[in-house]
């Protein structure tokens, strides 16, 4: 699951504080350290190149707390299987937002969800193959205060009910198409860094950290993901077809509580 040390979420800080406008140029220090952590000299190709990754975020966001992101990926017959990818937003207080893996049970690799952005920033996706080789691309999104932004509501009234979840399953007209699925997790996702507006005191982070979809024994989606997913996660992705069976969703938690749900 992912773990991000606290020296390296320090140093990122410092850095962030202490960074110009990059706009300009998306090599950026966070960048570089992130990249060293994650891939070391790994080489990134250039995953816009023929639409090979699609990654669909508004240029300027309307609420910083709330920022749809969608991620296609589409691979050419003579390319390895795409494994997992990685999206990293540079200026977030922790980087590495989640790390996406589909498994033998998902119909494409196309994940939609929404994102806090803290400030104007580079937002990347990182796809890897099975074969270890790396594709990226990055956008330069403007938006500022997504996680650090008061809440509309008490933690007491944003736990009540946590862990539910809910399932938008929607059959395509073709049956040989994959299945899309939305799941929607009940939880406060709470970042740390937002202050109560009524007790002038800030929440504890406290957010999900591994979602995990499976069809039987078949690992459909999962996640290893931090407070940079907005509150109440919510996540679409899509099923293969042709094959019967209930889904099983499994979350865990920063504090390890678990919740489980399933769906016909």
């Amino acid at each position: 699951m992912l773990r991000i040390l606290p020296p390296l979420i320090l140093s990122l800080i410092v850095l962030s504080a202490a960074a110009a406008d990059d706009s300009a140029d998306p090599n950026t220090d966070i960048w570089r350290k992130v990249r060293a952590d994650l891939f070391g000299e790994r080489p990134i190709m250039d995953g816009a190149a023929a639409g090979r990754i699609l990654l669909e975020m508004p240029a300027r966001a309307a609420d910083a707390a709330v920022v749809p992101l969608a991620i296609r990926i589409r691979a050419s017959p003579n390319d390895a299987p795409t494994a997992k990818f990685y999206v990293v937003i540079d200026r977030n207080p922790s980087p590495i937002a989640g790390i996406f893996e589909f498994g033998e049970g998902s119909g494409s690799l196309d994940l939609e969800t929404r994102v806090r952005i803290e400030e104007y920033t580079w937002v990347r996706v990182i796809a890897q193959r099975a074969d270890g080789s790396l594709l990226g691309v990055q956008r330069f999104i403007k938006a500022a205060g997504g996680c650090s932004a008061p809440a509309g509501k008490s933690l007491a009234e944003r736990v009540a009910g946590m862990g539910q979840m809910r399932w938008r399953i929607d059959p395509p007209a073709d049956p040989s198409a994959p299945v899309s699925v939305q799941l929607m997790i009940r939880h406060p996702n709470s970042s740390g860094l937002a202050m109560d507006q009524l007790t002038r005191l800030y929440d504890p982070p406290y957010y999900v950290r591994n979602v995990r979809v499976t069809r039987g024994d078949e690992l459909v989606f999962s996640a290893d993901v931090d407070f940079s997913i907005s509150e109440n996660p919510a996540f679409r992705f899509t099923l293969r077809p042709g094959k019967v069976g209930a889904l099983h969703a499994s979350v865990t938690d920063s504090n390890d509580r678990v919740f489980e749900s399933s769906a016909p």
